[in-house]
């Protein structure tokens, strides 16, 4: 199918904070691009991006320069990654979503679930999702400071088991927020739950939202030991990696 051009009316409004031209890093198997939304409700204390937490008012030009992008990767790129921030704040997420399939692309979406009916509105122009799970329900909140977000995360969670769309759930760690026991307590019950694609992802530290999170968690556990646990919880998943 040949991709039209899109029409110049009711062109998305979305605050871009940046764009990465090509990974195939945020696309698991794909080659994409990942544009950036300004914008977060959450204020995880390991944050390595705390310039995109506030959010602003999008000038109209900004969503025209990513299509006039998208424009010229016709054939070289698979497929864009719409990221943050959390990209799910914005309303004119899902029409984003809908023109960037209508110009051929795969369209992929980082997000931590906590605005479920945005995502079930964005979800049928979606062909992956990257869901962030900040730690477990009765942590959740604790860990993201912010109150009811764990309630949300967990809709959005279900609206995915149930979508059929290809997924996967990521947890950052950082020694600060997690043991190992809670980690693989975490990692079972997604498992439970039909979670099927998991990766660990380590945070980085030198430059967080809170500067207590800047170091390394005296005491915490050894880059061996996460690796053993990833390698123990190996057969509940089809496929589990850990990212450092």
């Amino acid at each position: 199918m040949i991709a039209m051009p899109l029409p110049e009316s009711n062109r998305p409004r979305l605050p871009v904070a940046g764009l990465t031209p090509m990974t195939t890093l945020d696309y698991p198997d794909h080659l994409a691009c990942v544009v950036f939304l300004q914008g977060c409700p959450l204020r995880c204390g390991y944050c390595h991006n705390p310039e995109m937490l506030e959010p602003r008012r999008a000038w109209p030009g900004e969503w025209a320069e990513v299509e006039a992008f998208l424009e010229q990767r016709r054939g070289l790129l698979e497929g864009i990654v719409v990221s943050g921030g959390e990209p799910s704040l914005h309303a004119d997420l899902p029409a984003a979503a809908a023109r960037a399939r209508a110009l051929g692309f795969k369209v992929g979406l980082h997000t931590a679930g906590v605005y479920p009916r945005r995502l079930a509105e964005t979800l049928p122009h979606l062909a992956w999702v990257g869901l962030d799970v900040k730690g477990p329900a009765a942590r959740f909140d604790a860990i993201v400071g912010r109150p009811g977000m764990g309630a949300a995360h967990a809709e959005s969670l279900e609206l995915l088991l149930r979508s059929g769309i290809a997924f996967e759930c990521r947890t950052t760690v950082h020694w600060r927020d997690f043991d190992l026991e809670r980690l693989r307590r975490l990692a079972l019950d997604l498992a439970e739950r039909g979670v099927t694609r998991y990766a660990l992802q380590v945070a980085r530290t030198g430059r967080c939202l809170d500067p207590a999170y800047a170091q390394l968690t005296p005491g915490g556990p050894t880059l061996g030991e996460l690796e053993a646990l990833v390698d123990s919880l190996t057969p509940a998943f089809g496929r589990i990696e850990l990212r450092v």
